[in-house]
C-alpha cells in the first residue's frame, strides 16, 4: 500500500449542486488538510470564485442542475489550474477535450479523493 500523498493546504475549489454530496466532499478536503473554496453550487457563483480566489485545483461536478461545468473547465485549462471531474457518468458525460481529465466516479470515497487531489497537486508543480 502506498502512502497517502501530501495535500496539506491544498486549496480546492469545490463545484456541486447537491448540498449533502458537497458537505460530504467538504468533510472529506477537511479530514486530508485541503482549504476549500467554496463551495459553489451554481455555475455563475464558481466563475465568479474561480475570478477572485486562489486556488490550486478543483472538483467539478458535471451537472449542475441541468447545466454542464463546461464553460467553467474552459476558464480553468486557460488558467492553468488543473481539475477534476465528479459525475456518476465516468468519461460518458465528457466532451472530447475533456477525455483523459481526471474522473472521480460517484460515488467515491476519501481514498479516492485523495489519490486525484495528489494527481493535480503533481500537475499544479510540473
Amino acid at each position: 500500500m502506498t502512502n497517502p500523498p501530501n495535500l496539506q493546504g491544498l486549496r480546492v475549489l469545490v463545484v456541486e449542486d447537491e448540498m449533502m454530496v458537497s458537505m460530504l466532499i467538504e468533510d472529506m478536503l477537511t479530514d486530508l488538510g485541503c482549504t476549500v473554496v467554496g463551495p459553489a453550487s451554481r455555475l455563475e457563483e464558481a466563475i465568479e470564485l474561480v475570478g477572485r480566489a486562489d486556488i490550486d485545483c478543483a472538483v467539478l461536478d458535471v451537472n449542475l442542475g441541468g447545466q454542464p461545468i463546461f464553460p467553467l473547465a474552459d476558464i480553468l485549462r486557460e488558467k492553468g489550474a488543473p481539475f477534476a471531474f465528479a459525475t456518476g457518468y465516468g468519461d460518458a458525460g465528457l466532451r472530447e477535450v475533456d477525455r483523459g481529465s481526471p474522473v472521480l466516479q460517484k460515488p467515491f470515497r476519501e481514498g479516492d479523493l485523495a489519490r486525484v487531489l495528489g494527481e493535480l497537486r503533481a500537475r499544479s508543480v510540473a
